[in-house]
């Protein structure tokens, strides 16, 4: 039996897995999904210092280690392809195989707007004037992905400001992600190319590239398709 551990994007918490979860379990696994710190319902949780990136990357290895899952699939979405890489390293034999959906990966020593030659001064300035965090996105940057109206709204009513200091702080890798057995999942609508460093990860034995006709947020416009890809993996 897998363990499925899924990861939403920024924004999101745990809710965003709600289509995908009861079928993995209805094919007799297991399905954990997550809310990061700082996001959804742990908006307002207390605590010792501001939320960074090792706050989200312990955020995932603790609920491994804690529940003692083995025969881990670790799914990270979006932004959260970051965390979940650096956990996918950490958590050592409990991983069976770590599957980012049209994500960013981590790059040691780079952060999540490292990656954003073009908008980073605008993320930057945007997170700088909302009291640190990322402001979600609104109904009209969800145009061409593939969600109907009532998908766009769902999403906007539940997105959270996202703790800006995630996506500055820098990833720590202490081997390379070429490594790790993982599945790729590209979405067409946003992008028809893989990154750059996704792209060569992809050249390892150790990785395989799926792809799906539709918008950056498949959990959404085709949760079932989605379900199907990751029970066949």
């Amino acid at each position: 039996m897998t363990r499925f551990v899924l990861v939403a994007g920024a924004w999101l918490g745990s809710w965003a897995w709600d289509e995908v979860v009861p079928e993995l379990r209805a094919a007799g696994h297991e399905a954990y999904a997550l809310t990061l710190s700082g996001l959804a319902e742990r908006r307002d949780e207390k605590r010792d210092g501001p939320v960074g990136l090792e706050s989200h990357v312990r955020d995932i290895v603790d609920t491994i280690e804690r529940q003692d899952l083995r025969d881990v699939v670790l799914v990270g979405h979006s932004y959260s392809g970051i965390p979940v890489g650096q956990a996918a390293e950490r958590i050592g034999d409990r991983l069976s195989r770590v599957v980012f959906v049209d994500s960013n990966v981590p790059v040691d020593g780079e952060s999540f707007v490292s990656g954003w030659p073009d908008g980073r001064a605008a993320v930057e300035a945007s997170i700088a004037v909302s009291g640190g965090f990322w402001p979600p996105l609104t109904a009209a940057d969800f145009a061409g992905q593939g969600l109907t109206d009532a998908q766009i709204t769902r999403l906007v009513s539940g997105s959270t400001p996202h703790p800006g200091a995630t996506l500055a702080d820098r990833a720590r890798l202490v081997r390379s992600l070429a490594e790790l057995p993982a599945t790729y999942i590209k979405c067409l609508l946003d992008w028809p190319e893989p990154s750059p460093e996704v792209t060569e990860l992809l050249k390892s034995e150790n990785w395989r590239l799926v792809e799906m006709n539709t918008g950056h947020w498949p959990m959404f416009s085709q949760p079932h398709e989605l379900s199907r890809i990751l029970l066949d993996l």
